[in-house]
């Protein structure tokens, strides 16, 4: 008898696991690919970083994006590059690659009005400004895809961005 209620609660306990995973945002649909960007001192940090919430840099290392950032050997930009953005109250960073379409060439945009990142082909929205870059419109809430998150960790003077 302990047996079969141990089965039955351990069924139960199982089940719910599934069902509550229903719900999970898929934030890991990009491949994985290295992503290292140095903004560790106050100099590159001043320049390249992100102060007030809400404003954005990208970087990607292919399509020289900024311009005259001193990319090197040792900096990678992951997929589609890299949205490094103030979130409420600390750096955040993304892949730039749409989590539907999965193209490293199909890039997201930031619109200016609610800092939303929004894909131009599948037109699904994302908010990468609460630290979860969640869909919010579009097919992706379908698919339950979330932008790929990226570390951003303080250095002296700045920020270090990884994965």
């Amino acid at each position: 008898m302990k047996k079969t209620k141990f089965l039955a609660i351990t069924a139960a306990i199982m089940l719910l696991a599934l069902c509550g995973s229903c719900d999970r945002i898929d934030n890991k649909s990009i491949p994985s690919f290295i992503v290292r960007i140095d903004l560790g001192n106050y100099a590159m940090w001043n320049t390249y970083g992100v102060h007030g919430m809400g404003e954005y840099q990208i970087f990607n290392r292919e399509k020289k994006i900024p311009a005259n950032f001193p990319y090197n050997v040792n900096t990678y930009t992951g997929f589609g590059g890299v949205l490094l953005m103030m979130g409420i109250d600390a750096p955040l960073a993304y892949d730039m690659a749409c989590p539907v379409e999965i193209d490293p060439n199909i890039t997201l945009s930031i619109n200016a009005d609610n800092f939303e990142a929004v894909c131009p082909k599948c037109g699904s929205h994302y908010n990468p400004l609460t630290g979860d870059g969640g869909p919010v419109y579009g097919v992706a809430i379908n698919n339950k895809v979330g932008m790929r998150k990226y570390r951003v960790m303080p250095s002296a003077g700045g920020y270090f961005i990884s994965n």
